[in-house]
């Protein structure tokens, strides 16, 4: 999943980027307002995290104008204005969430994965395709019960295909969403070893295969027959 970042504090800009990178989004960052919103332009957000106080324009302006321009994405806003006003005057401006400064980044982290799950039909924190299930409160993969060992980025590439299933997905789309803008998509082989690398796992010891290769295209999750 990928996550913009909008905050200008710089050190904590970059914890919260490597912290979401550790357990497997693609997190990019703008410093302020207006970049922030030239980011959500010109890319596809699963969730922003947006500050109030930003210099060229601040986080609740930049709140309202995505809202008025149709971006749909889940906001939730992190920043050190607790007063209950603010709180209020937010929620109504169109965020999804509130979290105030000084946070625990396990509590942020769990909220931006259930902004992620609303709308979703994840009972108890899982996806699922045919036997294959995914536990994201847990992190972890099981296939007809079987354990199945995963890296970070295996991790994130398989949350992504389960929360697309039967979609067929380029390889731009993938780069943009589980590495992040700054992947060179003239390297489309990285893909292609990672999604090989997940075959291996998800799918070496079971007749039913899930990830399908759509030529000139991308790749698919689907039950064969679907």
């Amino acid at each position: 999943m990928r996550v913009l970042v909008i905050e200008d504090e710089q050190r904590l800009a970059h914890y919260l980027q490597k912290g979401l990178e550790e357990h497997g989004f693609a997190a990019d960052v703008a410093p302020n307002g207006e970049e922030g919103l030239f980011s959500a332009h010109v890319n596809e957000y699963d969730v922003i995290i947006l500050d109030l106080l930003l210099p060229q324009k601040d986080g609740m302006t930049v709140l309202r104008e995505l809202r008025q321009e149709g971006n749909r994405a889940p906001v939730l806003i992190l920043t050190a204005r607790d007063a209950v006003a603010d709180k209020v005057e937010g929620l109504n401006a169109g965020a999804d969430d509130y979290l105030t400064k000084p946070f625990s980044f396990s509590e942020l982290l769990a909220r931006v994965r259930a902004l992620l799950r609303r709308g979703k039909v994840e009972p108890q924190g899982e996806l699922r395709v045919g036997d294959l299930i995914m536990d994201l409160v847990a992190h972890r993969v099981s296939r007809a019960r079987k354990p199945l060992q995963l890296t970070s980025k295996e991790f994130a590439l398989l949350e992504f295909l389960m929360r697309n299933p039967g979609r067929v997905l380029s390889r731009t789309t993938i780069a943009e969403h589980v590495w992040d803008y700054r992947f060179d998509n003239t390297l489309s082989n990285v893909i292609d070893v990672f999604v090989n690398r997940l075959r291996n796992k998800v799918e070496r010891e079971f007749a039913t295969k899930l990830i399908h290769t759509v030529k000139g295209v991308g790749y698919v999750l689907r039950e064969e027959g679907e």
